[in-house]
């Protein structure tokens, strides 16, 4: 267990890494050192947005492990979201209308809902999903639309503000933040001299220590317990054995009139599971953001072999990926724009919740990323290749698209790691699991709906938006 003055290092300046690096201020360490290779938050985390989605949930002893580490992460942020006085000013509690289309996605919410039916009204007509927010904010015909509206316990959260309150106690705590060049990790050194990304689990020595971490400046760090939370580029520095897809999301923003933010103000989220979802505008930029929603883009890198035979198949040598090649990753990227198809899938939302903005042209637009496990269930180990006694590098991973709602709670787990005071069952549940994603399925939608229910490869998008342009 790490003394308070020990160095502690942490890699990642985003969602997760400033929650840790809060908690760890709080509880009295104070010599904390957070890196990232942007400014905090980074451009390419889904977190550095305008609103998440939230809803509060409890502990619950139920018979997994899975569901309790769960269930019990899903407590800890409510209370953070609810009275933590750097969370609770960006929680708003504006309740949730969640909707489906089809008879398969709907009933995919009936199950989600069972057993809490009576926090829930039926939303099944136009008429009544227009009642659920103020006139002439809702003005669609939501033709095959069903759902459920829940009046409390549920909203969203302002998620690059949370990100940055968390930041700056930190810093008034004593955490010291490297960005830019100084702090853009690009290798980690192990005392065995070994390279992680060379070796296979089985040839690497089980007595190793990470020694230091190199920065894009020729810095080595160095630090008595380092941290490793840079979501979708964490599989960039070590070798998950195909445990995390770096998966996008796509968002767009509308600039509303001062009158119609106004309005907007103070709504429930729409949140349709196969169409999209909104929140009220931005009260700053009074920007409103629109998502379509889909089970995500993955930008999948092959093995060695396969990349040669699919780049002969676009130069017409070969027969290119019209045969089964190996995929080994997905690597994240920053843009500005979207794709265009995303785009049509984001207007005909509109089209049928809100057609009075369907033309509004966008202010703004990007993809950002996340990165899921193969059971969307975070991953917090230590390094499988160190033995108890020489363990100082862990593992906190693997937000799989609800990593933003669960931010407070993560600070207080890992430290539970760091002090070897974590629960058995949040052990278990949270463990390096490389047994998951033997054979991993990158297609598989993790029961996500929308975009004709496929996982995207985003180097088939056929045009981008030019927005801003």
């Amino acid at each position: 267990m790490p003394l308070n003055d020990n160095s502690i290092l942490i890699i990642g300046g985003g969602t997760w890494g400033c929650s840790i690096a809060l908690e760890l201020a709080r509880n009295g360490y104070t010599n904390v050192t957070v890196l990232d290779g942007e400014e905090v938050p980074s451009n390419i985390a889904a977190g550095n947005d305008l609103n998440k989605i939230m809803e509060e949930g409890s502990q619950s002893e139920d018979d997994t492990d899975a569901a309790y580490a769960w269930n019990r992460l899903h407590a800890l942020c409510t209370r953070a979201w609810l009275e933590d006085l750097v969370y609770k000013p960006y929680y708003h509690r504006t309740g949730y209308v969640m909707a489906a289309s089809s008879d398969p996605a709907y009933a995919a919410l009936l199950e989600d809902v069972k057993g809490h039916e009576h926090e829930y009204q039926p939303v099944n007509s136009a008429e009544e999903f227009r009642r659920t927010m103020p006139e002439g904010v809702l003005t669609g015909d939501f033709e095959g639309w069903r759902g459920f509206a829940k009046q409390s316990g549920a909203g969203w959260v302002f998620a690059r503000g949370a990100i940055v309150a968390a930041k700056q106690e930190a810093e008034k705590l004593g955490v010291r933040f490297i960005t830019g060049q100084k702090g853009d990790a690009v290798e980690l050194l192990f005392s065995d001299n070994t390279k992680p990304k060379m070796l296979q689990s089985e040839e690497l020595d089980a007595s190793r220590a990470l020694d230091a971490v190199k920065t894009a400046d020729g810095t080595l760090h160095k630090a008595q317990t380092t941290i490793l939370a840079n979501g979708a580029n964490a599989d960039l520095l070590l070798d998950f054995k195909s445990q995390l897809r770096p998966t996008a999301w796509t968002l767009a923003h509308i600039r509303m009139t001062p009158s119609e933010a106004e309005l907007y103000r103070n709504l429930s989220v729409l949140f349709n599971i196969e169409k999209g979802f909104f929140m009220e505008p931005s009260a700053e930029t009074h920007e409103l953001k629109i998502c379509d929603e889909h089970p995500g883009y993955i930008n999948p890198v092959y093995s060695r072999e396969d990349s040669d035979m699919i780049e002969d198949g676009r130069k017409g040598k070969g027969s290119g990926r019209d045969v089964t090649c190996t995929i080994v990753g997905s690597r994240p990227f920053s843009k500005h724009q979207i794709p265009v198809e995303s785009e049509a899938r984001m207007r005909s939302f509109l089209r049928e919740t809100m057609p009075h903005l369907a033309t509004r042209p966008f202010s703004f637009a990007r993809i950002c990323w996340d990165v899921d496990t193969p059971d969307r269930m975070p991953l917090v180990d230590w390094d499988p290749n160190s033995r108890p006694s020489k363990r100082n590098f862990l593992l906190a991973v693997g937000g799989s698209g609800h990593g933003f709602k669960i931010m407070p709670a993560m600070g207080q787990v890992v430290l539970e790691f760091l002090e070897e005071r974590v629960d058995e069952r949040t052990r278990r549940a949270f463990r390096w699991r490389p047994e998951t994603a033997v054979n991993r399925n990158w297609w598989d939608v993790q029961d996500r709906w929308g975009a004709d229910g496929k996982v995207m490869d985003i180097r088939d998008v056929k045009g981008w938006t030019t927005i801003g342009k």
